[in-house]
């Protein structure tokens, strides 16, 4: 279990507050707003309204007790940089911040930033990657590289086991998973067989996967 400091309760920080809360971690959200901070609550282990521009007021939080502190300021830029600034110079261990454009990754890196998301442009390429194939259920890019791809079984893999379709060899595809009525079977043997109508979690170079299913 950790334990996340959470600045800023928008569409986007109350998304994270509430898979923080389902993956059983504590969460301290803090927002200006107090109807934000009241929409929260039931995901929250604790609540604060005010002003994380203000030293002082961040500075009793206890910055240093939380293993992750998350910016998730998406309205004014400025309360951004300045919050995540704040949270490494009171000794934050950890800072994630939250990019609305390419522009500001640079700035809050700067500013002290250890990671920064930037959920808009990751979501455009979750969407373009998926709605250019009909297999293509769920995508997570790993690095500029590789990426792991949930897809619908393709009607030549199935009926085929993992050691007949030998996708490593010829494709450079790696078969993670299978998921049969909901439930992922992460246990994939070589004698494995490829079911239509499950999905399947495959590991691989991007291209790799793409030029093979034709996106």
């Amino acid at each position: 279990m950790k334990t996340v400091l959470l600045i800023g309760l928008g569409r986007f920080g109350r998304h994270i507050a509430q898979k923080l809360n389902d993956l059983g971690h504590q969460v301290m959200v803090v927002d200006s707003d107090e109807e934000r901070v009241n929409a929260v609550l039931p995901y929250a282990t604790n609540a604060r309204i005010g002003d994380s521009t203000n030293r002082e007021f961040l500075s009793d939080l206890g910055v240093r007790s939380f293993d992750a502190c998350i910016v998730a300021i998406g309205d004014n830029f400025q309360n951004s940089l300045e919050t995540t600034d704040l949270l490494k110079e009171l000794g934050a261990k950890k800072v994630i911040a939250r990019a609305s454009r390419g522009v500001q990754e640079k700035f809050l890196l700067r500013c002290g930033a250890d990671e920064v998301v930037y959920p808009e442009r990751q979501l455009a390429a979750w969407t373009a990657i998926r709605c250019t194939s009909e297999y293509i259920l769920d995508y997570i890019e790993l690095d500029k590289e590789y990426s792991i791809f949930e897809l619908s079984t393709p009607a030549e893999w199935a009926g085929k086991t993992v050691l007949q379709l030998d996708l490593r060899k010829k494709y450079g595809i790696n078969v993670l998973g299978i998921r049969r009525d909901g439930v992922l079977d992460m246990c994939v043997l070589p004698e494995t067989v490829l079911e239509p109508g499950a999905s399947v979690l495959v590991l691989g170079r991007a291209r790799s996967v793409q030029k093979y299913l034709h996106i």
